[in-house]
């Protein structure tokens, strides 16, 4: 019941954050400069076709009637039509959003869980080799740019060698079902997930390693030693269990900005999700497209901090809801 009156609490909050953020991204894309309606009909439109157009797109009425139309669009659940493919947002969104979640979530798992293992195991000695090692070794893997080291994997494994796929989700003219379309689609994914997947790794080594050697100086860890459990047992027991709230938040943010995480390693891989397709709706203008992105990825990192929240009071009896 408490968890219960908790969540519809923090529903109703979200509502007029929603409403405030769709108001804000609508003003932001309008008030970039250009004229949509010329790209839509083009500069040497004769005016009769360029007033056609900007009626119909209802471009020609004023900016607080377009907004109050687009927020009624919103509640129908209507995000707009594309301006380049003349399909509906919310369609085209959602035959992206299955590769990104794909490509990010892989990446996002690899990264939290070898991280945190790696960060917990040099927790035990502070200020060791092994430590001064890991530790300028994760500040590096943090301080790489995904899209160049996107591009020297390319480099190196797809063009030198040639044992991976460059780009694309899947081969031309391959498998279309079955066991075989799986490892097609793995095999493309190998470069991607480990650009992604590197530059995420870096901070939670760098996060796991703190939070546990933080906690393993704390008092009941030392009892714990002292009545005689195993140090692998006070290690992630009582260390990597109270350590985690850090973590969590982290790998929280990271979960809310899942589906736009990974414009960079989209575009330089050619992967056809949610990313690559933000890129090419700015660089055509196809504002619908754009807001309508914002729109899901703000939703999706409000739901993000919601679960984070309550995650919280799971992992740790000491935080209320």
């Amino acid at each position: 019941m408490r968890l219960r009156r908790y969540f519809i609490h923090r529903l109703l909050q979200v509502l007029p954050v929603a409403l405030i953020i769709i108001v804000i991204n609508f003003l932001l894309i309008h008030l970039a400069p250009g004229d949509v309606s010329i790209l839509l009909a083009g500069e040497d439109a004769d005016p009769a076709y360029m007033a056609a157009v900007r009626e119909r797109y209802g471009l020609d009425k004023s900016f607080f009637d377009q907004l109050i139309a687009y927020l009624g669009q919103i509640l129908q659940g209507d995000l707009g039509i594309s301006y380049r493919t003349r399909e509906p947002v919310f369609d085209v969104l959602m035959e992206r959003v299955p590769a990104t979640l794909l490509l990010a979530g892989t990446s996002l798992v690899i990264a939290a869980v070898l991280g945190t293992w790696i960060g917990t195991a040099i927790a035990r000695r502070p200020g060791s080799l092994a430590d001064t090692v890991v530790a300028t070794f994760s500040i590096s893997l943090f301080s790489i740019p995904v899209f160049w080291l996107g591009l020297m994997l390319i480099l190196f494994f797809a063009v030198q060698l040639r044992w991976l796929p460059s780009s694309g989700m899947i081969s031309i003219g391959g498998p279309r079902d079955g066991f075989a379309r799986i490892m097609d689609i793995v095999w493309h994914m190998i470069l991607p997930v480990a650009a992604l997947s590197t530059v995420w790794l870096g901070q939670y080594i760098r996060l796991a390693r703190t939070s546990v050697a933080e906690v393993l100086s704390e008092s009941y860890v030392t009892t714990a030693r002292s009545i005689g459990f195993s140090e692998p047992y006070v290690l992630f027991h009582h260390g990597l269990r109270n350590a985690l709230l850090p973590i969590v938040t982290v790998l929280g943010l990271e979960l809310g900005l899942l589906l736009t995480g990974a414009v960079l390693t989209e575009t330089v891989f050619s992967w056809p999700g949610l990313g690559r397709l933000i890129y090419e709706a700015i660089l055509a203008r196809d504002t619908p497209i754009i807001m309508g992105a914002f729109i899901v990825m703000s939703f999706t990192v409000m739901l993000a901090s919601l679960a984070t929240d309550i995650a919280y009071a799971a992992l740790d009896p000491r935080v209320s809801l």
